[in-house]
């Protein structure tokens, strides 16, 4: 993949805020879809009389692991493919339109089991699609940036992006959830509140993604850049895999571990709802106040995470919140109640802010000055080959202790896993052109 170019062409203030925008409606697709409300009624209402000894939350964990795997297959080619910036609006484009139709016709699933695997595959759907949809995304924030501005337009993006999960959530609980049926009065017979959630969630979206889609600055085609075949693609990514491993090893085992570890990541915030309405007791509509309040905690997380990076360093940042999530996550196993799940719920969202904030800036420190571009390709690349895991691990533990419950085994399984693949991480010595001198410069 090619290094982001130092100077972007056509763009205007007006081409980055539209960037920034599109982070907005596309979290806000993953807290409302994926994470606190779709995800929560398919375990809770739609799957609840579903026959069988395998639970509606196992099969949800076996969806969206089907939907890693998906990811894991295509991200890679998708890469290559939009290494080419003139292909990147256009596969933008065509991601985006996918998730919006996938989310406005989660609106005909009710209540009633026999929509659990309907509902089960347009979610899976939608997850891999906006992941998908980040490869063009993050790749497009080189045409919009230059090297100096680069890192506050995309804190801008996460800030946004945190921003519009918290204002969607308010507005689905206030005008759909709370009460009977919120401001609106929809029924929630047959789901009709959360149905019509759905159609605001997909009209959200394409409110937001519009102006990226329609104002992005369209470079020409590169004649350098051929049309990509899937083989070739595979054949290119394996050879840049080989490059930095002949180059510096350290660099490969470092995208294996964070791989693990931010798939770890996700998994909590994925699941950590439904075990909060199907295990601890909070309710369909409780759950999004607290899905509000971990998107404020994670963004505080992420703040004082940096603040400590500038002073410690990434890896003991990383090692250190990774440590304490473990420590929080099995003591939250051995508790019940809604109040066990307020404490350590927030607690976990926590610790996830400065992991994710340092892990970037760990990519930074063992990059080689002017492979940067080259490293952050694999870097994204690699994080969406692993998103099976936490799912994968998260249904495996359920089925197999016959409990919802113990789906947060397996998520300390992978966090666990990421954590001793992070000790074995070094940090060099040396201080990268462009990356401030800092304390963990100098630790071995």
């Amino acid at each position: 993949m090619s290094s982001p170019v130092s100077e972007p062409r056509g763009a205007r203030r007006s081409h980055v805020l539209s960037w920034v925008l599109y982070d907005c409606g596309a979290t806000g697709v993953n807290a409302i879809v994926v994470t606190f409300v779709f995800s929560v009624y398919l375990t809770s209402a739609v799957g609840k009389d579903l026959p069988g000894d395998t639970t509606p939350a196992s099969w949800l964990g076996r969806a969206l692991t089907i939907a890693g795997i998906i990811v894991a297959l295509l991200a890679p080619v998708t890469g290559i493919w939009v290494d080419a910036a003139h292909r990147r609006r256009r596969a933008l484009v065509l991601l985006t339109a996918v998730v919006v139709a996938l989310v406005a016709s989660m609106s005909m699933i009710r209540a009633d089991y026999h929509y659990l695997w309907a509902g089960l595959a347009l979610l899976a759907m939608t997850a891999a699609c906006n992941d998908l949809a980040t490869v063009p995304y993050n790749a497009m924030l080189s045409q919009l940036t230059t090297p100096k501005n680069a890192g506050r337009v995309s804190g801008a993006g996460l800030a946004v992006g945190y921003g519009g999960s918290v204002a969607l959530l308010l507005i689905v609980y206030v005008g759909f959830i709370a009460g009977d049926g919120g401001l609106l009065g929809l029924p929630h017979d047959d789901g009709q509140n959360v149905r019509a959630a759905m159609v605001l969630t997909a009209l959200w979206f394409a409110a937001f993604a519009v102006p990226l889609l329609t104002r992005a600055p369209a470079p020409p085609p590169d004649d350098a850049h051929r049309p990509v075949g899937v083989v070739t693609a595979y054949r290119t990514l394996w050879a840049e895999v080989k490059g930095e491993w002949h180059r510096d090893r350290n660099v490969v085992y470092y995208l294996i571990a964070s791989a693990v570890f931010r798939d770890g990541l996700t998994g909590v915030f994925t699941f950590g709802a439904v075990l909060g309405v199907n295990v601890y007791g909070i309710s369909s509509a409780t759950v999004l106040l607290f899905g509000v309040c971990a998107c404020l905690v994670a963004a505080a997380g992420a703040v004082a995470g940096g603040w400590l990076d500038d002073r410690i360093g990434a890896k003991p940042v990383i090692v250190g919140a990774l440590s304490l999530m473990i420590v929080v996550a099995l003591t939250l196993l051995t508790l019940s109640g809604p109040l066990a799940f307020w404490v350590c719920g927030l607690l976990l969202c926590l610790f996830v802010g400065p992991t994710l904030s340092a892990a970037r800036t760990q990519m930074l420190r063992i990059s080689n000055e002017g492979k940067e571009g080259v490293a952050f390709g694999l870097y994204t690349m690699t994080g969406r080959a692993a998103t099976f895991l936490a799912p994968a691990l998260f249904a495996l533990f359920i089925d197999v202790f016959d409990s919802d419950r113990a789906g947060m085994g397996g998520l300390c399984v992978v966090l666990v896993l990421g954590l001793v693949l992070m000790l074995g991480v070094r940090t060099p010595a040396h201080r990268p052109a462009g990356l401030p001198d800092r304390a963990a410069d100098r630790q071995p």
